[in-house]
């Protein structure tokens, strides 16, 4: 992921991305376009409030396309935003909700946060959710990172401390089609933008530290309204089924590295094997309690990696749960 930005000054308070102006980039800087045409025009898509320079100023989520209107290749939000927009997609209100697992790394060693430079940590077990100058590594950015989510609108459901030693998830949702992909990725930038301020750096990489260590993932909860209605087990199933005969599609297109991450173990099921199960984390897909006890509700999709590009796997499981006929 390479996530970046510029600022301009506007004349007044704008709430419409549609009345703000497009503007340029140097494509030809950033390897997305040759020095004799450089230009990338960015589009606004949407607005949220700016935490750091508050007031009336807002951040202002971009996609980019070619001076022609056509969308750049990195461009994944212009295929996602088709695929929403179908009356099928629309009618079934799909909800998710991103589990956003990252690791906070000392800037000049790219080791994590916490641990002693060159060694490593007690052993994962008492870190995750845990509390303690010994345990907690970190919480300063973490906490930032909340309130500044918070100020911004971003639909941040909550933080916690993950298995690895200097590792954290925050969630995302629920959220709404295009939505949760512009809401993960403006969490993401100011994620980046605290750990800047902080000295420290942020991966998103799905196995920073090999070995017996639990990797970075971006749990994918999801539902539609047939899910959600009484006798939505049976959709949900169904949907589960259509996910597995197309899992290496999938897998494809849920993040880089993503084959380290998934082994088979430290919650995971083998990048090569697709299954499901209720309660089970170390399956491809979750079914929680509540909802096998409801008989509606949701599913957890728990391939995708820590660096996935939320609006290729949004729109990619919508359009196989929704649209694609087997």
């Amino acid at each position: 992921m390479d996530l970046r930005s510029k600022a301009r000054t506007i004349s007044g308070p704008v709430s419409d991305p549609s009345k703000l102006p497009k503007w340029n980039y140097d494509g030809s800087s950033t390897g997305q376009a040759p020095g004799e045409d450089s230009e990338v025009i960015l589009y606004p898509q949407s607005i949220f409030p700016d935490p750091f320079r508050r007031g009336n100023h807002i951040l202002v989520m971009c996609d980019a396309y070619t001076p022609d209107g056509e969308p750049i290749p990195t461009n994944k939000r212009h295929n996602a935003a088709k695929i929403f927009s179908h009356p099928d997609v629309v009618a079934e209100e799909p909800w998710y909700g991103i589990e956003q697992e990252y690791t906070l790394l000392q800037k000049d060693v790219k080791w994590p946060v916490g641990w002693p430079v060159g060694g490593f940590p007690g052993p994962q077990g008492p870190y995750y959710c845990g509390i303690g100058a010994d345990k907690a590594f970190g919480r300063d950015i973490v906490d930032a990172h909340y309130k500044a989510c918070l100020y911004a609108g971003v639909n941040i459901s909550g933080i916690n401390g993950e298995v690895m030693p200097g590792q954290w998830e925050f969630q995302v949702g629920p959220s709404v089609g295009i939505s949760a992909g512009d809401q993960l990725w403006v969490a993401r930038y100011i994620l980046e933008r605290i750990t800047e301020i902080a000295g420290v750096v942020v991966s998103f990489d799905p196995k920073p530290i090999q070995g017996d260590w639990n990797g970075a993932g971006a749990h994918t909860n999801y539902s539609t309204k047939s899910m959600r209605e009484d006798g939505g087990y049976e959709v949900i199933k169904k949907a589960i089924e259509k996910l597995g005969l197309r899992h290496k599609e999938h897998i494809a297109a849920y993040g880089e590295g993503n084959e380290r991450r998934l082994t088979g173990k430290h919650e995971t099921a083998d990048i090569n094997t697709f299954l499901w199960g209720v309660a089970n984390r170390g399956a491809s897909i979750r079914v929680g309690r509540d909802t096998e006890r409801a008989g509606k509700g949701y599913f957890e999709d728990r391939r995708p990696a820590s660096n996935m590009d939320p609006y290729v796997v949004t729109s990619m499981i919508a359009e196989t749960s929704i649209l694609w006929k087997p």
